[in-house]
C-alpha cells in the first residue's frame, strides 16, 4: 500500500471521528439558553468532582465557562467552543475560544474548560482585550489532580486557574497555548 493511500485513509478515519464527536453536541451557532445550561451542568460536575474548584470559584472575581470544545487535527488543527463569563452567579457575557496548531497530530476529541480569574487586574485584561490571546497577559495554572490537592484559597488570590474536565475522543495532550478568546453576541 503506497503511503499516500495510508494517509487519505488515515485522514477519513479522523474525519469521521470529528463528525461523530460534533453530532451529539453542536458547539457552533448555541443560544445563550443554551450556552448557560450547559455551563451551569460543566460547573456543577466540576464543583462535585473537584473540591479545589468549588473552593476557588467561591472567591473567583468571575469565571469563564467553555462547556463543550471541539479539537480535531491531522497535521493541521484547530478547536472551536463557545462559552459564557459568570460574575456573582449572574450571566456577564458570552464568549468563544478558537486556535489553529499545525504539527505532528492527528485526532479529534471534545473537552471543556473553566478559567477562575482571581482577581480584578485578571478580569479586567479579558474585559479591555480585544480578543485575548492565551499566554499574552494574566499568567494562568493549568490544574491538575497533583496541583488541586495543595491548592487553597490563601494560596491562589491572583491570576487565572485552568480546569479541564469532560475530556472524550482520540486525541492526546491537551493545552490552551494559542487559544484566543473573543466576546461574541447572543
Amino acid at each position: 500500500m503506497s503511503p499516500y493511500v495510508r494517509i487519505i485513509g488515515t485522514a477519513i478515519i479522523f474525519a469521521m471521528a470529528a463528525t461523530a464527536l460534533l453530532r451529539p453536541h453542536p458547539v457552533m451557532a448555541a443560544s445563550a439558553a443554551e450556552i448557560n445550561r450547559d455551563a451551569d451542568a460543566a460547573l456543577k460536575n466540576l464543583y462535585d468532582s473537584e473540591p479545589a474548584a468549588k473552593q476557588l470559584a467561591a472567591k473567583a472575581k468571575g469565571i469563564l465557562v467553555f462547556p463543550s470544545i471541539i479539537k480535531a487535527g491531522f497535521i493541521v488543527g484547530g478547536h472551536y467552543g463557545e462559552g459564557v463569563l459568570h460574575k456573582d452567579n449572574k450571566t456577564v457575557g458570552y464568549y468563544n475560544t478558537v486556535a489553529a496548531s499545525y504539527g505532528l497530530q492527528a485526532g479529534a476529541q471534545s473537552f471543556g474548560y473553566a478559567l477562575m480569574f482571581m482577581d480584578d487586574a485578571s478580569l479586567q485584561h479579558l474585559d479591555k482585550s480585544q480578543g485575548w490571546e492565551v499566554g499574552v497577559g494574566p499568567s494562568i495554572v493549568i490544574v491538575d489532580q497533583g496541583i488541586a490537592k495543595s491548592l487553597t484559597t490563601t494560596t491562589a488570590q491572583k491570576g487565572v486557574y485552568a480546569f479541564f474536565f469532560s475530556q472524550k475522543g482520540l486525541m492526546a495532550g491537551i493545552g490552551l497555548q494559542g487559544s484566543k478568546i473573543s466576546k461574541i453576541d447572543k
